[in-house]
């Protein structure tokens, strides 16, 4: 490829967006595309470490319906969302864009539509995001983790195309251990994420000192936020539990090198890395999520066996039983494992590889 083709690709602002997006501009900047990034400021947080990518932060928001006011004012911001991403486009003039979902993508798929370039969006959920499903009649395709997902109307299911999940390829060629190590520890990773690290925090120490009570010796790798490292240090030293506090990581290979067992939301993103890593786990939906996405990300994964699933009204019922169960008998572990295996997300960006040429022949 003699010229650079230039792919703009507009990424939606919390983590389940932003990551997919950003392992997808770093493998296509690797294959020599000119790659442009637009967020939103809630999006901008995660990408600030990300120096050898061109990123711009665009206005946007949802509308709001609280009320006549909020639903009027927030239709005329997204309304100057978009004239400003046409004048955007204008002069940066991309080949492709690429929508990875979210309200942040909207307004610049919306000028796309208006100033004719091409257009892809992704969905990684199973089911579709209201984004995306406004605008995937104006798409030249959707690309999709699953082809299990809903929400789709019947005119528009042609131009679904799955992909598999854009998860980073180090997780891809991700090596683990085959079972337990240790068959007297379980190590037990937390992954709190955007928007259940405090929860999780909360929570979930209570009930691994009720595990450690009844004779079970634990270590535990907490991901949570920086104002809990004191609490959580405080409480596990007390409770006599080993273990290890983080703050954001964007690198979770030595977390994963170690744990038997993870605890996490049930975002696309995160569920398909820990199955790529054969890492069973335990899947704590989100309840407030849109479209209950989560729930129906943490039913299909459990369906597979690849995980379990509490949802967090059960928390306190039902884990502690549950750790009990998988610490006495390991081969409720390596049963999962087994299972997860039998999934793989090697050829992802293979396959986008070859959309993207498809459509590049196509303009030329």
């Amino acid at each position: 490829m003699n010229k650079k083709i230039n792919i703009l690709i507009a990424i939606g602002g919390t983590g389940g967006h932003v990551f997919p997006g950003l392992n997808l501009a770093k493998h296509l900047s690797d294959n020599n595309y000119e790659i442009q990034i637009v967020t939103d400021r809630r999006g901008s947080k995660y990408l600030d470490s990300q120096e050898n990518l061109k990123i711009s932060k665009l206005p946007s928001s949802p509308i709001i319906y609280k009320n006549l006011f909020t639903v009027f004012f927030s239709a005329i911001y997204v309304f100057f969302s978009i004239l400003y991403s046409i004048v955007y486009l204008i002069f940066r003039r991309p080949n492709i864009i690429i929508g990875m979902g979210g309200y942040a993508s909207f307004p610049i798929c919306i000028a796309a539509i208006i100033l004719r370039i091409k257009f892809i969006i992704y969905e990684n959920n199973l089911i579709i995001g209201k984004a995306n499903k406004y605008l995937m009649p104006f798409a030249n395709m959707m690309i999709v983790s699953n082809k299990s997902l809903e929400g789709v109307p019947i005119n528009q299911s042609k131009k679904i195309i799955e992909v598999g999940n854009i998860i980073k390829k180090e997780i891809i060629d991700f090596s683990k251990k085959n079972e337990r190590i240790d068959k007297e520890k379980l190590n037990i990773l937390v992954l709190g994420g955007s928007q259940a690290a405090k929860i999780f925090a909360e929570s979930l120490p209570k009930i691994f000192l009720k595990c450690s009570e009844q004779g079970f010796k634990l270590k535990i790798f907490q991901h949570c936020l920086p104002n809990q490292n004191n609490e959580l240090s405080l409480f596990y030293n007390n409770s006599n539990i080993e273990f290890e506090t983080f703050n954001f990581s964007n690198n979770l290979n030595h977390y994963f090198s170690t744990a038997d067992l993870a605890i996490t939301r049930a975002g696309s993103s995160m569920l398909a890395e820990l199955t790529n890593a054969n890492i069973p786990f335990i899947s704590v939906p989100l309840p407030s999520s849109a479209d209950k996405h989560q729930l129906k990300n943490a039913y299909y994964y459990k369906r597979k066996n690849y995980s379990f699933l509490i949802e967090e009204k059960d928390l306190n019922d039902k884990l502690s039983s549950l750790i009990a169960d998988i610490y006495k008998n390991n081969s409720i572990l390596n049963k999962i494992v087994q299972n997860q295996r039998q999934h793989s997300d090697k050829n992802v960006y293979n396959n986008i590889d070859k959309i993207l040429k498809e459509i590049i022949d196509e303009k030329n």
